[in-house]
């Protein structure tokens, strides 16, 4: 008898994306606080963690949290990696690493689009899924690197000219802007609005998705673990009734706070303060 449900998502996996989540919204917030503290909301936004230096501590110390996050993520891929398995263990199904096999599928997404072809069969991890991941991974050392060179600026000017602080400063904002735009448009989007996941992907907070959807979308992964003998060893069950309305309503707070927080930095970007 096949599962109703199967997993998708280990608890650490999880944990990760949370803590991320958390984190992201509280440097938007921060950030854009300071950003446009010339404007009455950018000043409310400052209000909320204790005022405009405050909100700078904040944003500081959540900063470290994330880049202490990023090394321990990075720590937990390569223990992952199944050195004897080389190199299908980096570019298999179950891997987040681009491969051939994604750029046939994009091709095949594209024709069906046109109606020239079926959809591709997708494996545990879609074209889209891998390119979400790998916009924000890459972000993440430019963020932290001009970062800290401008939590330290006169450590950082035994090293460096004046004017690289400057530019330090400029690429810290434009990359926070860029992924502030990608995550709450595409990624939400993605996760959440698509007619295949609305109202909500569950999958990164149930960790399981049903066999049903996971046929449909990713029938090349439920093939596989069938091949493999696996399906059966990747039951899992439902998640309950008061967790599932907990994550919904936690869920939606944040995808309603990072939309609010876009909508209104679109509306306040003349207003833009950059010193």
């Amino acid at each position: 008898m096949e599962p109703k449900r199967i997993r998708r998502f280990s608890p650490l996996d999880r944990m990760f994306h949370l803590a991320l989540m958390l984190t992201f919204i509280l440097q938007s917030a921060t950030g854009f606080g300071r950003l446009f503290i010339t404007t009455p909301w950018g000043q409310g936004l400052c209000r909320v963690f204790g005022g405009y230096d405050n909100a700078l501590v904040v944003h500081q110390w959540v900063g470290v949290v994330m880049i202490w996050g990023f090394l321990a993520h990075i720590g937990f891929l390569l223990a992952r990696i199944q050195w004897k398995r080389l190199p299908e263990s980096v570019f298999g199904g179950d891997s987040l690493v681009p491969n051939a096999q994604d750029l046939k599928r994009f091709g095949q997404q594209v024709r069906w689009f046109l109606g020239k072809g079926g959809p591709p069969r997708h494996d545990r991890w879609t074209y889209w899924e891998k390119f979400d991941y790998w916009a924000v991974f890459w972000g993440m050392p430019l963020l932290a690197v001009t970062g800290l060179m401008l939590m330290h600026p006169i450590a950082s000017s035994r090293y460096v000219e004046g004017w690289v602080l400057n530019v330090a400063a400029l690429l810290h904002r434009a990359e926070a802007i860029l992924a502030v735009t990608y995550i709450f448009v595409v990624h939400f989007f993605i996760g959440h609005l698509r007619p295949t996941s609305f109202p909500m992907n569950e999958a990164m907070f149930s960790g399981t998705v049903t066999l049903k959807h996971a046929v449909e979308e990713k029938p090349e992964w439920v093939a596989r673990l069938e091949g493999e003998g696996r399906l059966h060893d990747a039951a899992a069950a439902p998640p309950a009734s008061w967790y599932r309305t907990l994550y919904f309503i936690f869920g939606y707070l944040v995808l309603c706070t990072g939309i609010y927080l876009l909508a209104s930095a679109i509306a306040y970007s003349r207003h833009i303060q950059l010193h």
